[in-house]
């Protein structure tokens, strides 16, 4: 078989299944192809084999011992070491040289001294990697599955199990949807100086990056459960309990970043079971499920409303709008104001029919997305959802929770029913407890949470038991803040969609952003 013959070969082999390199990856895979094809097709029976396999082996040794090279891709480098591995174990054939003179020796097929120490580790690690069967009997049709039938990434299983972390070994997670900045902004794309910068925070990216990640395959699951007659607390404990599998709950390096809402009607946001609530999830129900997840405090905030009913369709498609609409205007040196109005316009622009009455729907002007800090979900700015607000900038590097409410009563929430979200105000000092027992709740708050919102349910679950009047001394103290549901008038109902968004120096990152919403 002649080389040229062996690369159509390979690459046929190789179909649309190779995952697209560019640059030097490209040129390395390909030589790759040529040599797995080669081994092949030499074990294989029926062809004549060629020599050049010890050169194609000698040229990849070089690139593996160069791998360094950023523009080479773990992909790629697997099927390297997979190549050399099947070009030892099957080289001892002969071969049909393409016609034509030689050509000279060329430096890149010089072996430098230490690749031996690289043969050595693919000696040692690459059998796994190599094709079933005898060597010299004939083999299987080749496929890029039977490669790699050893080395499959794992699936996630149904119901999710398995760490996100283990569904992406390189440790690499992928990034949300990115938009350009607008207008005066255009230029930080093609800056190199940004670039750099962006290189810097990589490991912060990754990390919100994961939590993402686990925050889409949760939401995905759980609305494959979500029907009428489930009981709220079963709802959120399931949710809980897979965001906990899937993120490798690690006390405070990775975990859940705050409790589940899920909020119901005219309950806008703020509401959790407590332990024994008997709640049950009706046809006729609007649920605003808002759920957060974190690895080492980069808080994903995330949110998006159930209704089974249709009815309620027009009234869930608004607050999506409002919220897509302030991801479009956020950006590096944009006014918070700014924003606010550009939601309130577009969510005052629909209406939405419930049992013949026609409303129109309002933006709930005391409520607000915000800025995400480190093991902190409230960093100081809010981002209104109706015109007026602050003139204050967003800027580069910061992390905003965008967030929307559309409700069909007044536009007005207040605080009502039994409280159930707590959380340790971010910037308290020592403050002197004089009951034991406060002291104590205090520091499993610490170890637990820091931070970090949390509910009644949580305190049980870490084992606390009659804790209501030490909680109740530690926020009067000032220690720790309660955050009752807040509610808009009896008998409204109000939707919810929000994400979480990331002003990267050369662009925006919906790091949140998903198939579903």
């Amino acid at each position: 078989m002649l080389l040229s013959e062996v690369r159509t070969f390979g690459q046929q082999l190789a179909g649309n299944s190779f995952p697209p390199t560019k640059g030097a990856g490209s040129q390395v895979l390909l030589l790759a192809i040529d040599l797995v094809t080669l081994s092949c097709v030499a074990g294989g029976g029926g062809f004549q084999s060629s020599s050049s396999i010890p050169c194609l082996t000698r040229r990849l040794t070089c690139f593996i011992t160069q791998k360094s090279d950023s523009n080479s891709d773990n992909f790629t480098f697997l099927i390297m070491r997979l190549a050399l591995s099947m070009a030892d174990k099957r080289s001892g054939v002969q071969v049909v040289p393409e016609e034509g003179p030689s050509e000279p020796p060329n430096e890149s097929d010089q072996v430098p001294n230490h690749s031996f120490s690289v043969q050595k580790e693919v000696e040692e690690k690459v059998d796994e990697l190599t094709l079933d069967g005898p060597l010299g009997n004939p083999q299987p049709p080749l496929t890029i599955a039977s490669i790699w039938k050893k080395k499959e990434l794992p699936v996630q299983t149904d119901p999710p199990s398995i760490p996100v972390i283990e569904l992406f070994p390189s440790g690499e997670f992928p990034e949300g949807e990115v938009q350009q900045y607008k207008d005066d902004n255009l230029w930080r794309t093609s800056s190199e100086e940004k670039r750099e910068l962006e290189r810097l925070e990589k490991p912060i990216y990754n990390s919100i990056r994961q939590a993402a990640e686990v925050h889409r395959q949760v939401r995905k699951y759980i609305r494959q459960i979500l029907k009428p007659g489930i009981l709220m607390i079963d709802l959120c404990e399931t949710l809980e309990n897979t965001v906990r599998k899937l993120i490798s709950e690690n006390g405070l390096q990775a975990g859940i970043a705050f409790p589940t809402g899920c909020s119901l009607n005219w309950v806008a946001a703020h509401w959790t079971p407590n332990s024994g609530d008997k709640t049950v999830l009706q046809y006729d129900d609007v649920m605003k499920l808002d759920f957060g997840t974190h690895i080492d405090g980069r808080i994903v905030d995330c949110a998006f409303t159930v209704a089974f009913n249709p009815m309620f369709d027009p009234l869930l498609e608004a607050s999506r709008e409002a919220t897509n609409t302030g991801i479009k205007e956020a950006g590096i040196d944009v006014r918070l104001c700014d924003v606010g109005a550009a939601i309130q316009e577009v969510m005052e622009s629909h209406e939405v029919e419930i049992n013949g009455k026609v409303y129109q729907v309002k933006s709930i002007r005391n409520l607000n997305g915000h800025s995400i800090g480190s093991y902190q979900i409230h960093a100081g700015k809010s981002v209104p959802i109706v015109k007026g607000g602050e003139q204050t900038k967003m800027e580069e590097g910061e992390f905003y929770a965008i967030e929307t409410f559309g409700s069909t009563g007044k536009g007005y929430v207040r605080e009502d029913l039994e409280c159930s979200h707590y959380m340790k105000n971010f910037d308290v000092g020592h403050i002197p407890l004089r009951l034991p027992r406060a002291k104590q709740l205090l520091a499993t708050i610490n170890k637990n949470f820091s931070t970090l919102a949390f509910c009644r349910r949580y305190l049980d679950r870490v084992g606390e038991t009659k804790y209501l009047m030490a909680l109740k001394n530690l926020c009067d103290a000032g220690i720790v803040q309660p955050y009752p549901p807040l509610c808009d008038i009896k008998g409204s109902y109000v939707s919810q969609f929000e994400h979480t968004i990331l002003l990267r120096p050369t662009c925006k990152e919906v790091v949140s952003r998903g198939e579903d919403y």
